[in-house]
């Protein structure tokens, strides 16, 4: 099963934020043995949301679907979500309790009267509208779910609540993916050599060891090894040593000069 990542967002677009979802989300998996397929970036645009989550249901992968949850205008996620599965939204019955609890804890907070028909209290209903056959992320944050549908899994775009709603679900239903993704790669720095000469035996390798994958990591600028390409092979651990000989012999023969070699 692939793993994809989708984060929702103009501010994310524009640089007034920073996305910081990638990375955690690259690490979250890493941790578990599992690896992120895709990451695709999209702005508050209903067309664009809907083609996307469109492309996500039809995958068959797993999908994490960052921000545009909640119940402003610039939120669409929800409905493009609805729109992408042909669904209609409906309050669901979890979500809305949930929702009312939050509302009386803020009212208990403030020392206020807990008023469920005030308007912006019915309005905060919206955030339970879920496309219909639902289920629910719980947020351990604020009370306030998030909701999956098959495969394709929504939580807000705050990093305080999403991650630890993510973890829930690698640590939950996907527990048994765990690593069964770990990918370790060898590699060894290679010094005044081009990509364009060293292509014919990159090519050799994959094709004699397909269940491996053979990359080349230029670097023209680096403060320890100046110009150089970092090349070698990942896959899972117990298939990389005969790969890693060959591109090793088949630099050596032609006449390469090596540098250290690593293993991630």
């Amino acid at each position: 099963m692939n793993i994809g990542l989708i984060i929702v967002g103009d501010e994310i677009l524009s640089g007034r934020r920073q996305d910081k979802h990638l990375a955690k989300v690259i690490e979250l998996l890493s941790a578990r043995g599992m690896q992120l397929a895709w990451a695709r970036y999209v702005g508050d645009d209903r067309p664009l949301i809907t083609e996307a989550l469109r492309h996500a249901f039809a995958s068959g992968d797993l999908v994490f679907s960052c921000g545009g949850i909640g119940a402003t205008p610039d939120d669409h996620t929800r409905q493009c979500a609805a729109a992408a599965l042909g669904r209609e939204l409906s309050l669901h019955p979890e979500a809305r309790a949930l929702i009312v609890d939050r509302m009386r804890d803020v009212a208990a907070e403030q020392g206020v009267a807990f008023e469920p028909d005030r308007a912006d209290n019915v309005h905060r209903l919206n955030m339970g509208m879920f496309p219909q056959g639902a289920a629910i992320i719980a947020n351990p944050y604020n009370k306030i779910p998030g909701f999956s549908v098959d495969h394709v899994h929504f939580v807000p775009g705050f990093p305080v609540m999403a991650w630890p709603m993510i973890e829930s679900l690698l640590d939950g239903p996907y527990a048994r993916l765990h690593g069964g993704q770990r990918q370790v790669e060898r590699s060894v720095i290679v010094f005044g050599a081009m990509e364009a000469t060293l292509t014919p035996l990159m090519e050799a390798v994959e094709a004699r060891y397909p269940e491996v994958r053979v990359f080349s990591l230029p670097s023209v600028d680096h403060p320890t090894w100046g110009r150089h390409i970092d090349l070698g092979v990942k896959g899972a651990p117990d298939t990389l040593d005969a790969p890693f000989e060959m591109l090793r012999a088949g630099l050596l023969a032609a006449g390469a000069q090596l540098g250290p070699e690593m293993v991630r």
